[in-house]
């Protein structure tokens, strides 16, 4: 939907009252190219933000309380907390996002003096795998420390973001969700190195070609569960390696390296989640000198290469994402189809010359309906720039 940031204002009066001067902030949401579970694996990976995302308009309060509203979720009405009470709870739902990352402030020192009135409305499709809830972590960090001015870089906002969801939310993300939507650039993917936060801008120049997100719209229940779980048996599978190589990541293994030792992780499963997680992180690194030099076939090639890996290594993807991709890589003019995201559902990103971009579209809506009976949508998207204000 688009967002109107004028109107959000007048909701935001008509809920809260007209006093005072409500400031507007954004947050995109993130695809990432390339690079899927390699985060909390010390590898590389290859985001970029959105120009759909999260907008937020804050208004400090004198007292203790925090009043939210979010025109995504407008059953929940004005939920309503207090800065000395924060604490996960199932009843105040999406809000347990924002109020994690009040915790965590307080957490790390930053004490916050004073309540806020929040009103948010996000134009990211739900359950899509496209960051709704780092992009609302990253605003609400950065409506923070604007609002009651904090000295913290956006790279902190994104870190902060990342811990919260560990430790307040329960879900194992690694830092690249949070990191792109805080550090996102115009028509520029991130390659960013998850085992030290080096970090460069690539620029992202696809003359011939778009960008085209495909909704499976199905998330499957078992996400973070399953997720959690991926990184405790690729933990296993790293232990395993330690003992016969000096690495600290899985990330700092060659594909060489990798079948030189890896008869030392002794399960079959953690062998093949190690295995993506080291040939996955080296097909990031390639893509990107691919991409530099304007080789969009191999880039792409590297794309279908990594769904096959989260299809059969990983076991992140699932029966109506593989089949998206397949009857993407069926279309001419597709240069490379793959899951994106957490997986067990969510979207594919696919990289598509324009003159194909109506066939495609029209292939996989007609042949995706019959397969499954889900409906699914598209996104030809545009990168955009990071959290920034609004006004």
């Amino acid at each position: 939907m688009a967002v109107n940031v004028t109107q959000l204002k007048e909701k935001f009066a008509e809920l809260f009252g007209p006093e005072g001067e409500p400031k507007a902030y954004f947050a995109p949401g993130r695809v990432n190219l390339i690079g899927e579970h390699t985060d909390y694996n010390g590898g590389h990976v290859f985001p970029c933000a959105l120009t759909i995302g999260t907008y937020g308009i804050i208004r400090p309060r004198t007292d203790r309380t925090v009043r939210f509203y979010s025109l995504n979720f407008t059953n929940l009405g004005i939920v309503e907390i207090s800065l000395d009470n924060l604490v996960p709870d199932e009843k105040d739902g999406w809000t347990n996002y924002p109020k994690g990352i009040m915790w965590t402030f307080e957490k790390r020192g930053y004490h916050i003096p004073a309540g806020a009135d929040i009103l948010i409305c996000g134009d990211i499709p739900a359950g899509s795998g496209l960051s709704s809830s780092a992009s609302l972590e990253v605003l609400t960090g950065l409506m923070l420390r604007d609002t009651f001015g904090f000295d913290i870089s956006m790279v902190d906002l994104a870190l902060i973001g990342q811990y919260s969801e560990n430790n307040f939310n329960g879900m194992n993300c690694g830092i690249m969700d949070q990191f792109a939507s805080a550090m996102g650039k115009k028509d520029c993917a991130i390659f960013l190195d998850t085992s030290n936060l080096n970090y460069e801008y690539a620029p992202v120049k696809l003359p011939d070609a778009k960008i085209v997100i495909t909704n499976s719209k199905v998330k499957h229940s078992l996400v973070s569960s399953a997720y959690n779980d991926r990184r405790r048996e690729s933990e296993t599978a790293l232990k395993d390696l330690q003992s016969v190589v000096d690495i600290k990541a899985l990330g700092d293994l060659t594909e060489e390296q990798f079948e030189q030792y890896k008869d030392a992780v002794k399960d079959p499963v953690c062998q093949k989640r190690a295995k993506h997680a080291v040939y996955e992180n080296q097909r990031t690194i390639h893509a990107v000198a691919a991409l530099k030099k304007n080789d969009i076939d191999t880039f792409g090639k590297l794309i279908n290469e990594s769904h096959i890996s989260l299809r059969d290594d990983y076991e992140t993807s699932c029966a109506e994402t593989d089949i998206l991709a397949e009857l993407a890589w069926s279309v001419p003019g597709v240069l490379g189809s793959r899951i994106t995201g957490g997986g067990f559902g969510g979207c594919t990103v696919s990289i598509v010359k324009n003159e194909s971009v109506d066939l495609f579209i029209r292939t996989l809506d007609k042949a995706y309906e019959e397969k499954t009976g889900n409906k699914a949508e598209f996104y030809v998207v545009d990168i955009g720039d990071g959290a920034h204000a609004l006004d």
